[in-house]
């Protein structure tokens, strides 16, 4: 019983950086909050909610920020900001990914 104790102790300790290095900062604005669904949306395996124009996710293909911000845009709309696993594009990515 003791050996499955430590076992498992050990386990949960060899678990938590992994969870502690999970990508984290997966949000975006609408510019037109009435396209904002009223129920969660995948979109290449993340899940995304939305309050208002303000939409977060988890979840998600292994992708570069703007190719993932041009597949949400196909589905939601346009938007004025968009972050993708800690990465949050610029100016000029957003234009792009609107256009």
């Amino acid at each position: 019983m003791r050996s499955a104790l430590s076992i498992a102790a050990l386990c949960l300790a060899l678990a938590a950086p992994a969870v502690a290095q999970t990508p984290t900062g997966t949000r975006l604005t609408l510019t037109d909050a009435t396209n904002a669904p009223t129920r969660p949306v995948i979109v290449d395996g993340a899940s995304w909610r939305c309050e208002g124009a303000t939409c977060t996710a988890s979840g998600g293909a292994n992708q570069p920020a703007p190719r993932a911000c041009r597949r949400v845009v196909a589905r939601l709309g346009a938007v004025s900001e968009f972050t993708w696993r800690g990465t949050a594009l610029t100016a000029e990515q957003l234009a792009a990914c609107n256009a």
